[in-house]
């Protein structure tokens, strides 16, 4: 039987693989179970619980992060996978006691009822701000009430309390 996972050297004899990270720009060298996710990782050996599990099937975007400059759903990559990985999660997005826009506008716009889906909408949108498109607060607002202009933005996500019925 072969001991190595999809050829990228994660040994599954061991069930631990050493991988070494950033998140929010915080370098972490963690022995981590070959069967978990970044979320799993993110949430139980870094106490980070801003990524909200929802669905465990990357469809409600309740978890999603910045990984290497895109929008993901932690829950669907396998951890093991990120080593030398720049991983941006919502707890870094402030400067100091500054909010990003993003949060600002969340809130300033009743982002949401009980906030458990907030981190993931904003995580979607942040790379929006930080493209070369020069994209705005207020474009990403039009699009997020237009979803056939967001579909392709990657910031949608699920909505299950009643703040948007």
């Amino acid at each position: 039987m072969d001991s190595h996972f999809a050829g990228v050297g994660i040994n599954m004899e061991n069930h631990a693989t050493q991988v070494t990270f950033k998140v929010n720009g915080e370098q972490h060298t963690l022995d981590i179970d070959n069967r978990f996710t970044l979320l799993d990782i993110l949430q139980d050996r870094l106490n980070l619980t801003g990524a909200k599990e929802g669905c465990d099937l990357g469809e409600c975007g309740a978890c999603k992060v910045i990984l290497n400059g895109k929008a993901v759903n932690p829950c669907q990559i396998l951890a093991v996978k990120i080593t030398s990985s720049e991983i941006k999660i919502i707890e870094g997005l402030h400067q100091g006691n500054i909010l990003h826009p993003l949060q600002i506008s969340s809130i300033e716009n009743d982002g949401g009822q009980c906030g458990y889906c907030t981190p993931g909408f904003i995580m979607g949108a942040y790379p929006l701000l930080e493209s070369p498109r020069n994209v705005s607060v207020e474009d990403i607002e039009v699009q997020a009430i237009n979803p056939e202009a967001f579909a392709d933005a990657k910031a949608s996500g699920l909505i299950a309390c009643t703040s948007m019925s």
